[in-house]
């Protein structure tokens, strides 16, 4: 960074709006450390206002590569004393051994090759430092790990610009809505009551269902809510109502919002709906019913997971007809 033409506020001004293209470039300390205080005298920090402060706060920061913490201590250092001294430590410290020159080349090298991972340009390095080029002497022998330490520098990012990192796909699943049935049956509201844990052993889990127009309810249970478990037990629970199923609406939990439920309902053609963000109603009614019904007949102590299929089974034979009775 060439600051010898920088003599004006504009000229500051002027500077800092290509914030994003600069980068320090000083040799030592000692020669940053003296030009915060040429700065400081030639713009007479002093007298400035408030606006002119904050401007040459901000242009010494970008200048110097110092943290705004470490340049508030040089200006206070300045106005109280007038000069700008570096307090030289007694222990020896740390060496740098990478410079601001094997970043820059580091990062070109990403750049040529489209960011591999650390360990291919680990050894494109060495390729090169082995072929004759002198550049790359230092990188040759670098850690991968210190590679990627190099790779989140401030000259690194500043060097390489922004990168065309792969972005996710979103696939939504569900649309987020409240059920409205207009008084139709069919519309179903889902939810999963846990049956307890114990000595961190977490039990079994039943699957209450309930439809918002005739209150019909089937409830199902599994040993875990994951897809293995699940998605053979909810054909059973959708199988369970005596009309036609239209919409299957859950919270925005993973055990309903996944793309195995998803390709179920779609078969049987019934749509899927989770609960709106700040909603918390959506799906009251199967909550309400989690606490009259099931928590009110099987109470909250631990059921072990190993029950699942008796349980499920008592819920087909007795619990089922008694709650559509």
């Amino acid at each position: 960074m060439n600051t010898h033409f920088i003599k004006t506020l504009d000229d500051v001004k002027t500077l800092l709006s290509q914030e994003a293209c600069l980068e320090p470039g000083w040799d030592s300390k000692d020669e940053c450390y003296q030009w915060i205080e040429q700065t400081l005298s030639h713009f007479k920090y002093r007298s400035l206002g408030r606006e002119g402060k904050g401007l040459i706060r901000r242009y010494l920061t970008v200048a110097s590569g110092y943290s705004t913490a470490q340049v508030t201590r040089l200006i206070n250092q300045y106005t109280n004393k007038g000069i700008v001294k570096r307090h030289h430590s007694s222990s020896n410290g740390f060496r740098t051994r990478y410079t601001k020159a094997d970043i820059r080349l580091l990062a070109h090298t990403d750049r040529l090759h489209s960011d591999l991972s650390g360990p291919a340009i680990k050894k494109i390095c060495e390729r090169a430092f082995q072929q004759g080029d002198g550049r790359y002497e230092r990188l040759a022998t670098i850690s991968i790990s210190h590679l990627y330490n190099l790779r989140q520098s401030k000259t690194y990012e500043r060097t390489r610009g922004n990168k065309n990192s792969t972005r996710s796909t979103q696939r939504a699943i569900g649309v987020r809505r409240r059920p409205d049935p207009q008084g139709r049956p069919g519309y179903i509201r889902v939810d999963t009551v846990h049956q307890g844990d114990k000595d961190g052993v977490k039990g079994l889990y039943h699957i209450n269902a309930v439809d918002e127009v005739t209150q019909y309810e089937v409830v199902c249970t599994v040993e875990k809510i994951s897809e293995r478990y699940l998605v053979p037990v909810l054909e059973g629970l959708l199988a369970g109502f005596p009309f036609r199923l239209l919409e299957f609406h859950s919270d925005n939990g993973s055990e309903f919002i996944n793309h195995q439920v998803a390709a179920l309902l779609n078969k049987l053609n019934i749509a899927l709906s989770k609960s709106r963000s700040r909603h918390s109603n959506d799906n009251a009614l199967v909550e309400s019913k989690n606490g009259s019904v099931i928590r009110k007949l099987l109470g909250h102590a631990h059921i072990p997971q190993h029950h699942a299929e008796q349980f499920n089974e008592f819920d087909k034979k007795y619990m089922n007809p008694l709650l559509s009775g």
